[in-house]
């Protein structure tokens, strides 16, 4: 069965055709730049990129480009659409009617589009996405798949913030996190590389990149996670705050002259790692100035790491314990010294890293020592893999 697996932005669309029986993916790419003058990246497997500028004047011209890339005679993946058996879809938000992926009918649709007014950047263009492949699809089955569904599992007691309960029951103000599709994911995986049953694991999963946020996964459930009813909360990232005293935008507010769309421009474009080292939101930029003893570097980085540090050990009391630790998304899974770094508060579990091993880059390995007494693991995520998987359990083919 082939998937054709379908990340959706408001001006950009990321692909893959991913074989179900083999899992390997047979083609890949993106679409940028949609509603202005276009352009289609494609790469068969074994083969290299393919670039083409075009227009694409709406996200459909845009999902046409794609298919019309996969059945090419010369270079595409596919002999014809007919071999395209599902579409999965991402969807960033569920909101609380979405504990599982669904497939998308006009019911589920309706419900997605409730979801709106969560999600007002994410979801309105992931619905784009999901109908114009209706229109060029219109026999083939279509799945979504939730970012926020994996934390639905949460209890009351983790999800609830501390304000007036009324605004829980009229308008669903609380905690719903997002990467749930990548902690599902890596979190699976870890317990078949340790070897123990899923459900008997307590996992702390660090999805650290330009977004980030950590889930406490207990029994095979997430119990907790850094983000919340928005992708601003928790953790310091490429340009959001993560976790901050609401007071102190007050008072920025009144200093600096600035309305509610002027703060939340600072907390989610100015801030992070960029406006902690006024160097940049790309850590790789960050480690070179802090090699060179650079104070906005050497700033940023140890903030960051200090603020993951106190988030695991939060979720370790949150869970009573925990087995395996695992780093993964484009910091994670690329960041020795990110790691290294985290991993130097833990002590007091009986983290040690072996230190040869934590040099990984981009490679599922337990970076952890033998007598360590929590796993440490390496672990990239692969949502499209996930988003495949779960495309193929909706639709029974």
């Amino acid at each position: 069965m082939n998937v054709l697996v379908i990340n959706c932005g408001s001006s950009s669309l990321k692909y893959q055709v991913i074989n179900s029986d083999t899992e390997e993916v047979l083609a890949k790419g993106l679409c940028e730049r949609i509603g202005l003058d276009g352009r289609l990246v494609y790469q068969k497997a074994g083969c290299g990129k393919e670039i083409t500028e075009a227009d694409m004047p709406t996200h459909k011209q845009a999902i046409q480009m794609v298919l019309d890339a996969l059945v090419n005679p010369k270079t595409g993946a596919l002999k014809s659409l007919g071999e395209i058996d599902a579409v999965g879809h991402r969807l960033v938000h569920g909101g609380e009617k979405f504990a599982c992926s669904a497939v998308l009918n006009d019911e589920v649709l309706q419900a997605v589009e409730e979801c709106c007014d969560l999600a007002p950047l994410h979801n309105p263009a992931n619905l784009i996405g999901v109908r114009a492949c209706q229109e060029l699809m219109p026999d083939v089955p279509m799945v979504g798949v939730f970012d926020t569904a994996f934390h639905q599992t949460m209890p009351e007691k983790a999800y609830l913030y501390g304000i007036d309960y009324d605004y829980y029951e009229k308008y669903k103000v609380r905690k719903y996190g997002f990467h749930g599709t990548s902690h599902s994911y890596v979190s699976k995986r870890a317990a078949e590389l340790v070897g123990k049953p899923y459900e008997e694991l307590k996992t702390i999963v660090c999805h650290l990149g330009n977004g980030a946020s950590i889930c406490a996964v207990k029994n095979g459930k997430s119990v907790d996670t850094s983000m919340g009813l928005t992708p601003l909360e928790g953790l310091i990232m490429g340009t959001r705050s993560g976790d901050i005293d609401p007071g102190a935008m007050e008072y920025l507010a009144k200093k600096e002259n600035i309305d509610l769309e002027g703060v939340m421009a600072i907390l989610n474009k100015k801030s992070g790692v960029q406006g902690l080292s006024h160097i940049s939101s790309d850590f790789r930029d960050l480690e070179a100035a802090a090699a060179k003893d650079d104070k906005g570097g050497i700033r940023a980085l140890e903030t960051y790491i200090y603020r993951v540090a106190k988030y695991v050990g939060a979720y370790v009391a949150a869970m009573n314990g925990v087995d395996v630790i695992c780093f993964t998304a484009g910091v994670g899974e690329n960041g020795p010294d990110t790691r290294k770094g985290v991993c130097s508060y833990l002590g007091y579990l009986g983290v040690k890293l072996d230190d040869a091993a934590n040099q990984v880059r981009g490679e599922e390995k337990v970076i952890s020592a033998p007598d360590s007494k929590v796993t440490v693991l390496c672990l990239p995520t692969n949502e499209e893999l996930a988003i495949a998987r779960e495309t193929v359990a909706l639709t029974g083919k």
